[in-house]
């Protein structure tokens, strides 16, 4: 398998295909690189070199007992951007990788970036606080990290099936086959990075990353999202972001990537050559 060592013992599995200007792709929790196929297909069909890595202790990288948070995630993904000597890049992050995007051209500057996007993501902050009071309360991240504790396989079935792809909603298509490559993305990270993200991506502030970056961002958000709710999320980072763009998806989930691929890469492409998308600011 393709990896890098980005720290003695840590190696980080990637995917590296096509040609032409670099598309990064950072996936969310708990899953890894394998929720892109759709994605990576595609873009790489449409003339350009399509990346994605499993996050470390995600998928076929190495499972880790430190460094699960944004910082080192941020710097795995530097190391995976100079080893391959990307360039003109332009990434993609959805929910906790929107998370990672941020914390990289954030901590990392956009030299070697020409854009970012931001799918169903985290930023600018998850978790609800004084400072942050459209939040979603402790308890929520508490009962994610029981789950994932104490009967994780049940629980990543429980995740897929419901809230994350909006099956639990009336009149809802149920795809079985999106519940079952969920829970078998799930199954192969390792336990310990999987809990500890979970205070990565709920408790990490992202508002400072999302103010420094200075290359266009494009937010791409469902507002039936019931993981990553839209009014503590994309419409407040569209606020920050200094070339910032917003498309909200009316009836969307969370997962829309996987549930509505045909019209994500259909908007992505128009919007990576500069057309019209019908954004909403």
């Amino acid at each position: 398998m393709p990896t890098i060592a980005v720290q003695p013992g840590v190696d980080i599995f990637y995917k590296d295909w096509g040609s032409g200007q670099p598309i990064v792709f950072s996936h969310g929790w708990p899953l890894s690189s394998d929720d892109w196929d759709a994605q990576l297909m595609f873009f790489a069909n449409h003339g350009y070199r399509v990346i994605a890595h499993d996050r470390r202790g995600h998928g076929r990288s190495t499972q880790t007992w430190d460094g699960n948070e944004m910082d080192t995630y941020a710097d795995d993904l530097r190391a995976l951007v100079l080893a391959l000597d990307l360039r003109d890049a332009i990434h993609v992050g959805h929910s906790t990788g929107g998370g990672e995007v941020a914390r990289y051209l954030g901590r990392h500057g956009t030299d070697r970036a020409a854009a970012g996007v931001l799918l169903g993501a985290v930023p600018p902050i998850m978790l609800k606080t004084d400072a942050n009071p459209e939040g979603l309360p402790m308890e929520v991240f508490d009962g994610i990290r029981d789950g994932t504790l104490n009967d994780r396989s049940n629980f990543f079935k429980v995740l897929p099936t419901g809230p994350f792809y909006g099956f639990n909603r009336p009149g809802a298509t149920v795809n079985q086959g999106l519940i079952d490559r969920w829970w078998l993305q799930g199954m192969m990270g390792g336990i310990k990075p999987h809990y500890d993200c979970v205070k990565a991506f709920s408790e990490t502030d992202f508002t400072e990353d999302l103010r420094k970056i200075d290359v266009p961002v494009l937010l791409m958000h469902g507002d039936d999202d019931q993981i990553v709710p839209i009014a503590d999320s994309a419409l407040k980072a569209i606020k920050l972001l200094q070339k910032g763009t917003l498309k909200v998806y009316p009836g969307f989930d969370h997962g829309m990537a996987a549930t509505h691929p045909d019209v994500i890469n259909a908007d992505l492409l128009a919007w990576l050559q500069g057309k019209d998308i019908g954004a909403t600011a």
